[in-house]
């Protein structure tokens, strides 16, 4: 069950109504486009969190704020059992993990999306700390465009690909 719906950021509502409206340098059109496939990523992994069966709670687009640090997780999916945070990237291409890197090919380092949800888990989790909470968290990063191509993966890392989504 879908307890908070995705909505569009301020950023976006604003790039979507300028768009149309003026010219966008070449760095805002880049900043515009990638927000935007960002938010398009989410929407489609949103559509597949519709189809889930059983007892889940699904919160889409958290903005917290702990220990004075904000942070933002993409989907929360809570079950009996577990707490699943998900960190949503929709990259589209070829890309190649090495030395802890995320590269897209041919050389084009990527911020590797495993900090990003290595830092929102561990406010999330203190946070739950707080609170009592216990439940096991499990933290993946989903990669949803179908499009998207990832080379030398170690298998524990935790990333999920597109032919693994369903």
């Amino acid at each position: 069950m879908i307890t908070k719906r995705r909505e569009k950021t301020k950023d976006l509502m604003l790039y979507d109504f300028l768009v149309h409206r003026m010219d966008f340098s070449i760095k805002d059109r880049q900043i515009y486009e990638m927000i935007k496939q960002g938010y398009e990523g989410e929407k489609r992994f949103d559509q597949l969190n519709g189809e889930m069966n059983g007892n889940s709670f699904i919160l889409q687009d958290l903005l917290f704020t702990h220990n004075n640090t904000t942070y933002q997780i993409d989907s929360l999916i809570i079950t009996t059992d577990t707490i699943f945070l998900l960190e949503i990237k929709n990259y589209k291409g070829d890309f190649i993990y090495e030395n802890d890197r995320l590269v897209k090919m041919p050389n084009t380092e990527i911020i590797q999306p495993l900090h990003q949800l290595h830092r929102s888990e561990s406010l999330f989790r203190n946070m739950m700390l707080g609170f009592k909470y216990t439940l096991p968290i499990k933290s993946l990063v989903i990669f949803i465009h179908p499009h998207f191509t990832l080379y030398q993966a170690p298998v524990k890392i935790p990333f999920v690909l597109p032919t693994q989504v369903q």
